[in-house]
């Protein structure tokens, strides 16, 4: 189908679909932590559909004791630096029992309160520019954690194919085939976009309002609002209430972020587009250069009714069968090649090496005469938690403009 102009009057996010999508073994497609948490009768209505859409009852899900055990442990697992009450995820294992009966009692009888999160800042690789980035406090990441497990097969129901980000049993490589797949079938024309700072921007009430056509328990959508309204501290200091965004960090926020994004991919959907997209990060490809113009106004109408941005420097139409072509998911893609970009092979170095350095030391071999990995190593890479240039494994350490098989 080729890409159509929208023709809808609506200002507002086009609605969530009401009919869930999960085909076969409903279990095959939740994650391991929401298997344990939903039952088969659950997932039964699920399957079928909720008498009007949406659930209640979900929070003693959230503040049972086994569910709250395994949102801590996997905060124990993933690890990362205390928040602003400086408790760690080493503390958090060793008092693992006490802070489950803590949160669990907080939560039952409504005095849970999220604290802060901490801002720092990042720098994006090859860049001066530096990113926000949030850390919540491991309480609180334990409770994000456990309303995360609980609400996702909701929202998972109805997310698309094309959508390929922080869901359970996908991620890039998946992605970066279906972009390949369709350039050989000659949609090369490509509306490479960009979201402006989207996860600082997303309007919350917008947000809530998504979240609202699902779940119609109050104290579990009281708990949603009060992590979206916590607020940030910079430098120990300076708490500002957000009034926008979701925090990247947070462990609620990419499900969040997929969900305010889905009635465009509904929009993507119904008008035929080969979308693909990563959390915040997409593309449509499409035929001739008519049919990618006119989805990048459709594109741009919906960022404005959504309340959201398109970065006028960095949204743009690419050919992808001339020299320049286009970036995504830290790879390249340019007249039929595809290799990874020279700032996601740096990183991967520093990583590595990191990485191998680290493992040396620990076998004791800094005490030997032999020499630490060397940067002229190729490396095979283990891969990352978020599946996306590391996946490739034996990585070609040559720059872009030397790739060998590119046609100068």
């Amino acid at each position: 189908m080729k890409c159509e102009k929208n023709n809808g009057g609506s200002n507002d996010p086009l609605p969530v679909v009401a009919t869930p999508r999960l085909p076969g073994s409903l279990r095959d497609r939740l994650s391991p932590e929401s298997n344990a948490v939903w039952t088969d009768r659950m997932l039964e209505a699920l399957a079928t559909g909720v008498k009007g859409g949406k659930w209640y009852s979900l929070m003693d899900k959230v503040w049972d004791s086994s569910h709250l055990t395994l949102g801590a442990w996997e905060v124990i697992r993933n690890e990362g630096a205390p928040g602003v009450d400086h408790r760690s995820c080493e503390l958090l294992e060793r008092e693992l029992s006490a802070e489950v009966d803590l949160l669990q009692r907080q939560l039952r009888d409504g005095t849970y309160r999220p604290q802060p999160v901490k801002r720092v800042w990042i720098e994006k690789p090859g860049q001066t520019e530096k990113r926000p980035l949030g850390i919540p406090t491991v309480r609180d990441r334990v409770v994000q954690a456990t309303v995360r497990m609980v609400i996702e097969p909701i929202f998972e129901a109805e997310f698309v194919e094309h959508s390929y980000g922080f869901r359970p049993g996908r991620g890039a490589i998946p992605a970066l085939e279906r972009v390949e797949g369709l350039l050989k079938e000659g949609q090369t024309w490509v509306v490479d976009a960009d979201i402006k700072g989207y996860f600082d921007n997303i309007p919350q009430d917008r947000l809530m309002a998504l979240i609202h056509q699902r779940i119609s328990d109050g104290k579990l959508l009281t708990l949603i609002e009060a992590f979206l309204n916590q607020g940030v501290m910079e430098s120990g200091r300076h708490w500002q209430p957000t009034g926008k965004g979701t925090p990247q960090g947070a462990v609620l926020s990419p499900l969040l972020a997929n969900l305010y994004l889905h009635p465009l991919d509904q929009l993507a959907e119904r008008l035929g587009w080969r979308m693909t997209r990563y959390a915040d990060d997409f593309i449509v490809q499409c035929a001739t250069r008519e049919e990618a113009e006119t989805a990048l106004r459709t594109i741009r109408e919906w960022m404005e009714s959504a309340g959201l941005t398109l970065h006028p420097e960095k949204t743009r139409i690419v050919d992808a069968t001339t020299r320049g072509g286009f970036d995504f998911l830290g790879w390249h893609f340019e007249r039929g090649f595809k290799w990874p970009r020279d700032k996601s092979l740096r990183r991967l170095r520093q990583h590595s090496r990191r990485d191998l350095s680290q493992q040396w030391n620990l076998h004791g071999n800094h005490r030997r005469t032999a020499q630490p990995p060397s940067e002229g190593m190729v490396w095979i890479l283990p891969r990352r938690r978020d599946g996306r240039v590391s996946e490739a494994g034996l990585m070609d350490p040559k720059p872009a403009a030397a790739h060998p098989a590119l046609p100068r």
